[in-house]
């Protein structure tokens, strides 16, 4: 029996119809990531999964006895109450049966009787059954880990991200067996991110998650189920595989949906003829033309985002930090940075939250004022600043009202210009949103208005402040299209790894204490080295030994005898493992249905994968030396 089973589920809201007759079951051990563009339903299917929302027909049923724990993408915590109140709150059959316990083992400490015994033993039971006894343990690790120091703090005036950190504790604490997140790493910096990601790939338990991070979704997940116009479609395999798969289903339904409009062309030079004699099959073949016109209009093609805007020309300076210096009370934010930006550069941000990182942005853009140092920005410098917070729109307007306040029309790179509600569109706002009130936006539509306004202004500075948090894939992928062709200076804070890679060339690292580091890299080859560092980390050493130990170095010239051997043998090694990988993939694609080895095959290649990455670094590392 699976954990979860979905029965002929369907949703409608008004006239649109989100979902109908949707089947599909959890296995136990199954990681699965459910990928599906804003506003389809995927928000409200896992709300119904949970029994928090209700569907208009169909049935969900969970195998007995099962903890389910679920995260919404926007928590909402009880107002007025502690941290400490809504733990214990939250937690009560596991609080009590701790309670009971050393009652009951007080009690026959202190006077043991038949009964007391038995009591006891009932007690421990219920602990081993509850998982009491690492319950505080866990508590205390899972608070600490994600950064919630005080707890007597009220829920109600936690910012966001302490508020999605708290709420992902307290889901964890429960152990449960079936896990349901919403976007997980929203508000969640990288290091926690990664702490994450391993937790989940290693835990025994259940996953069904909605996530926008690729990094992610790849390492965590080994089977992808898409929710598109309504309709489910199942994939064993990575988010490379999943698009592969995607891209042949809808070139073979873009070729059955051709065949049909050139039949439907034929039916209507028929049927205008107007046939006189009316028999069975000249009414079957009238009929039938129904059936043809709806398959010909095909599936809905994805809106896109064609975001090819004019950028204001710049001159030879741009920005010049010196010395900055900012803190606030005893916490030092920057200490000394200075940098020089030159022309189309390209830098990414990362740190832990509550760095300065903000801040630091804040300071850029003349928002805040640095407590030493100077900030001087270049007379043709047109910012761009995409916020965290967004713009607070009036919610009594009109979407194509806001950006007409802003641009009637919108000058393209190709010096042509558009009407607002044609830009609009291409931000995937079609005309029926476009004239909806503000306050009935959904988030990620919110979030993508403010982008618009953002760059509608044609900035040839631009700075983005997370703004991959509630965009669906379809919305990333666009986004990175047009900001890979950007030619101006960009500056991006983000947790999304996939996002850095491969927008950002050069980092700047918050490490705390006033630190800011100039790394000139990808994110991926920071964390490598990181990685490298941190098993054996040792202190720095001050600059005046490093100096007496300089001229003792041995530059490395050639590979021993041992490292020759392993240089060769892992050729064989990579060459072995790329031949596994394309005989399970073949195997993946061959349409079986025994679904465990299906689920063999999909673990045994991503460790293959990983085996491969590591494999051919460590060849890399040799073969600079042969």
């Amino acid at each position: 029996m699976n954990y979860l089973s979905v029965e002929n589920l369907s949703k409608n809201y008004g006239d649109k119809i989100l979902f109908e007759g949707l089947s599909f079951g959890l296995h136990k051990g199954e990681k699965t990531a459910l990928i599906a563009s804003n506003g389809s339903g995927k928000s409200t299917l896992l709300r119904i999964l949970t029994g928090i929302e209700n569907s208009d027909s169909g049935q969900v049923t969970t195998r007995e006895g099962i903890r389910i724990g679920y995260l919404d993408q926007d928590p909402i915590l009880g107002n007025g109450q502690t941290i400490d109140d809504m733990i214990a709150s939250s937690h009560t059959g596991v609080s009590e049966v701790i309670r009971n316990y050393h009652n009951t083992l007080q009690s026959h400490s202190t006077n043991p009787t038949r009964e007391t015994e038995t009591a006891l033993e009932l007690a421990t039971t219920e602990m081993d059954h509850k998982d009491g006894w690492d319950y505080e343990r866990r508590l205390k690790q899972l608070l600490s880990l994600f950064r919630i120091t005080d707890t007597t703090k009220t829920t109600d005036i936690l910012s966001g991200g302490e508020k999605k950190r708290l709420a992902l504790a307290m889901v964890l604490l429960n152990d449960p067996d079936l896990l349901i997140l919403d976007e997980p790493t929203n508000h969640l910096d990288v290091d926690m991110i990664e702490w994450l990601e391993k937790y989940l790939s290693k835990a025994n338990l259940t996953l069904l998650m909605v996530t926008h991070d690729r990094y992610f979704l790849d390492r965590v997940c080994n089977r992808i189920m898409e929710l598109n116009q309504g309709r489910l479609f199942y994939h064993q395999g990575n988010y490379e595989y999943f698009l592969q798969k995607k891209a042949e289903r809808e070139e073979v339904q873009q070729v059955e949906t051709d065949k049909a409009r050139q039949l439907m062309k034929k039916e209507l030079e028929w049927l205008r003829r107007m046939p006189r004699a009316r028999t069975h099959k000249s009414k079957s073949r009238i009929q039938a033309f129904d059936g043809i016109k709806e398959k010909a209009k095909g599936p809905e093609a994805d809106a896109e985002l064609k975001l090819q805007m004019q950028v204001t020309r710049m001159g030879g300076k741009i920005l010049e930090i010196k010395d900055l210096k900012k803190r606030y009370g005893n916490i030092k934010i920057i200490d000394g940075f200075s940098y020089v930006f030159r022309k189309g550069e390209r830098i990414g941000i990362i740190g832990r939250n509550g760095s300065g990182k903000t801040s630091f942005l804040n300071l850029m853009t003349g928002r805040e004022q640095p407590d030493e140092g100077t900030i001087e920005t270049g007379e043709t410098v047109v910012f761009g600043y995409y916020t965290q917070s967004g713009i607070q729109f009036p919610m009594e307007k009109r979407v194509i009202d806001v950006i007409k306040e802003i641009a009637e029309f919108v000058r393209m790179g190709d010096g042509s210009t558009i009407s607002a509600s044609r830009f609009l569109e291409h931000f995937m706002f079609p005309p029926e949103t476009q004239y909806k009130l503000v306050e009935s936006l959904s988030g990620g539509e919110k979030r993508r208005l403010n982008l618009l306004t953002v760059l509608i202004k044609n900035p040839n500075f631009l700075i983005l402040d997370e703004p991959t948090n509630d965009l669906d894939l379809l919305v990333l992928n666009r986004l990175e299209e047009f900001l890979l062709n950007y030619t101006g200076c960009l500056v991006l804070v983000s947790h999304d790894r996939y996002f850095l890679d491969k927008l950002t060339d050069h980092l700047f690292i918050f490490e705390g204490e006033g630190k800011l580091r100039d790394y000139y890299g990808r994110y991926s080859d920071y964390h490598l080295g990181k990685e490298k560092l941190s098993p054996g980390k040792k202190t720095q050493k001050e600059p005046v030994e490093q100096k007496q130990k300089t001229p003792t170095i041995k530059v490395k010239t050639k590979l021993t005898f041992k490292e020759q051997r392993e240089y060769e043998s892992l050729e064989k090694e990579i060459e072995q493992l790329e031949l596994e990988k394309i005989t399970i993939e073949s195997s993946l694609h061959s349409g079986m249905s025994d679904y465990e080895k299906l689920n063999d095959l999909s673990e045994r290649l991503g460790k293959i994968m990983a085996l491969i990455d590591e494999k051919t670094l460590r060849w890399m590392e040799l073969d600079e030396f042969v």
